[in-house]
């Protein structure tokens, strides 16, 4: 398995939590428009139902996520995808990831992008 040099990135966005963000191609806010990301989730980090106005396909490159489905936050309700895993998160479905150690996913989706929560947070 391929180990990512994380530092080598050029992270756009890095929040508090330690997520990063980083958009490779393309513009997420045209309609209709491809884009390709990286996201990293440090060990730990969980993030409250929310969807997305855009279909996403997701590599899990590093690490392990773990995504549920629907609106309701429960931790026992995922699904693990190990690293080489694919998965598809359609616009509009309500989900929540995590991981349990550092991940690095690779994204194509498309646009306009925008992450909506289901929930005030």
């Amino acid at each position: 398995m391929q180990s990512f040099d994380l530092s080598r990135i050029a992270w756009q966005e890095v929040a508090a939590d330690g997520s990063k963000y980083a958009l490779l191609e393309g513009d997420k806010t045209v309609p209709g428009g491809c884009f390709s990301y990286l996201f990293f989730l440090p060990a730990g980090l969980w993030d409250r139902p929310h969807w997305h106005t855009g279909d996403a396909r997701i590599l899990v490159l590093q690490g392990a996520l773990k995504v549920g489905r629907g609106p309701v936050f429960d931790k026992g309700a995922t699904r693990l995808y190990p690293a080489q895993s694919l998965l598809v998160v359609p616009r509009d479905e309500i989900h929540f990831d995590g991981a349990d150690i550092d991940t690095l996913v690779f994204g194509v989706a498309t646009g306009p992008w925008e992450t909506r929560y289901t929930q005030p947070g």
